[in-house]
């Protein structure tokens, strides 16, 4: 039916109908606009170096593009340790968390990066007794290649779809019970995102700041990196 043909009662309802939706548009924009997500990467012994600074980057870019634009920073990155003293990444290089992992609070995305002895990693009831208090109480929880371990340590892969590093996810699969989806750069279940091996925590990050901030912001930080990502996950077979 064209406007001209309604009553002007259906006309004024039309006319409120889109000032309500252009509102609540505008409401949800300031409203994401103004929340920051706080995000924390955990950093212990031996750690894949590459799974903590590739998030780390993504974040930390786009939110200085946002910035940059005049625009709230959507993501506030801390590091997290069993304790705040240094811990070696596998090959040596030193790293100091921020923040203890008992002392981190508002946190709405935990990252757990893996590590080549994961098993080693496992093995430390501390930090997974650790890791398993905080990730109880933060909204997302994502792991980047070998992570994924710690995540079905932590009971976080039940009945969810996940992938790691191709080279560990027939191993992981036997412990999960649930076989993994190999070649991709990332699965997100939701409150569960997985990565796969090393780089492709780059990819889960830029995947992220397309969920949360939006696919232009994503493009642009992958574009300020000179990162090639595909917005599907996908990897070449």
């Amino acid at each position: 039916m064209q406007s001209s043909q309604r009553s002007p009662a259906a006309q004024a309802a039309a006319v409120a109908l889109q000032v309500w939706v252009r509102a609540k548009a505008r409401l949800c924009a300031l409203w994401q606009a103004a929340a920051s997500m706080r995000i924390g990467i955990v950093v212990f012994d031996r750690v894949d170096l590459l799974d903590v600074g590739g998030p780390y980057e993504v974040m930390l870019t786009a939110s200085r593009l946002a910035r940059r634009d005049g625009a709230p920073e959507p993501f506030e990155v801390i590091t997290l340790g069993l304790t705040t003293a240094g811990v070696a990444a596998y090959g040596g290089l030193g790293l100091v968390p921020q923040f203890a992992l008992e002392d981190a609070v508002g946190l709405d995305l935990l990252v757990i990066p893996g590590a080549v002895e994961i098993d080693r990693v496992l093995a430390d009831a501390t930090l997974i007794e650790a890791l398993g208090a905080l990730a109880a109480g933060v909204p997302i929880v994502a792991s980047v290649c070998t992570g994924a371990f710690i995540l079905q340590a932590l009971g976080l892969l039940t009945e969810r779809d996940w992938t790691t590093h191709w080279e560990d996810i027939d191993a992981l699969g036997r412990r999960a019970q649930r076989p993994g989806s190999p070649r991709v750069r990332w699965v997100d279940s939701g409150e569960v995102i997985t990565a796969g091996g090393l780089s492709s925590g780059i990819a889960m990050a830029l995947h992220l700041v397309d969920r949360f901030a939006g696919r232009e912001l994503a493009l642009r930080t992958a574009h300020q990196l000179e990162y090639c990502w595909d917005p599907s996950g996908a990897v070449a077979p």
